[in-house]
């Protein structure tokens, strides 16, 4: 084919799913035709395939990468990753390109691992001096004690999945009786959860990424939620302001750029990563770190990028450029 052949993972085992579907057709969409060759690989539990232009679905052979394509075996010589949530979030799809030798847009095995962990990143980050909510975490089957709860993370809090994204799973808690209730439906998400007092301020997000190895933040966006919180519906179906660039005080932008620098650098992250704040007095206290960020249309990194005057198609490109150059 001449071309470098590209494939977009989409999809995936998790809640996120459906925004996956939605992230991958938006870098489908707008990859040039003309330096690359793409199609999108669409990652299921039961089995993975490939999308051509016309939306066939063809065989995929997880153990080579591999595809037939008008009579010619394919092998994808780089991955754009923009599976939300698992595989494509926790390391797991990482792991198996590298065992493949294949290339990817986002950060290594380990790093994605330890960032989609959101106590053990958390926990990482407070050490670098970074700030963040207290917290408690819990898992399937401990035993609950609301005093000790409230005690050390107080009322109003938020008891979330602590592997999952997309604010699925999320519930703001604001009597000590809707304790047990907000347990249960987290639970329904993921085994262990991370229970978190609330913070009061101004909620920023904050894109990152590599350019000739150098790292670049992207314009803050502050979001208004309509909601209580930013959650799902706040996200992705238009109950919030999002405001881009934020408007912050220029000491303030300082102060967050420079700490999500440092995140970037501190957990070895690669490609684009989207970091969420509440800005306490001012003082940013990190919430979690995103290493496959939404790329939909309505997502919060398209948004940046928009203010920021760079075009999302030099900027998929730049990345899958810089997932080549880093494997070589």
């Amino acid at each position: 084919m001449g071309k470098i052949l590209v494939g977009i993972a989409m999809g995936g085992y998790a809640s996120e799913k459906a925004i996956s579907h939605e992230s991958g057709n938006n870098v489908y969409q707008n990859l040039s035709r003309e330096k690359w060759e793409v199609f999108r690989l669409l990652i299921n539990k039961n089995q993975w395939t490939v999308l051509d232009q016309n939306n066939h679905e063809i065989e995929f052979d997880q153990n080579d990468y591999s595809f037939n394509f008008n009579g010619e075996t394919l092998r994808f010589d780089v991955i754009f990753n923009a599976v939300h949530g698992v595989p494509g979030e926790n390391g797991e799809l990482a792991a198996s390109l590298k065992s493949q030798n294949i290339p990817q847009t986002s950060c290594d095995s380990l790093a994605a691992a330890l960032t989609f962990d959101k106590r053990k990143c958390l926990e990482v980050a407070k050490k670098t001096g970074v700030s963040a909510a207290k917290s408690i975490a819990f898992n399937h089957g401990d035993h609950l004690d609301e005093e000790v709860i409230l005690k050390i993370v107080g009322l109003p809090c938020f008891v979330k999945p602590n592997r999952s994204g997309s604010s699925y799973g999320i519930v703001k808690v604001q009597k000590k009786k809707a304790i047990g209730g907000a347990i249960e439906s987290a639970l329904k998400e993921d085994s262990e959860l991370i229970i978190e007092s609330a913070l009061e301020g101004p909620e920023i997000s904050v894109g990152v990424y590599t350019k000739n190895d150098k790292i670049i933040v992207l314009p803050a966006t502050e979001v208004i939620s309509e909601n209580d919180f930013f959650d799902y519906q706040a996200k992705y179906e238009g109950k919030s302001e999002e405001i881009t660039p934020a408007k912050l005080d220029a000491e303030v932008v300082e102060k967050v750029n420079e700490i999500v620098e440092k995140l970037y650098s501190v957990f070895e992250l690669k490609g684009v990563c989207r970091s969420e704040f509440i800005l306490v007095d001012g003082d940013p206290h990190l919430l979690e770190i995103n290493t496959v960020p939404g790329l939909t249309p309505a997502s919060l990194i398209p948004q940046q990028l928009e203010a920021a005057g760079i075009a999302l198609t030099d900027f998929f490109d730049q990345l899958l450029e810089q997932a080549l150059k880093k494997n070589n």
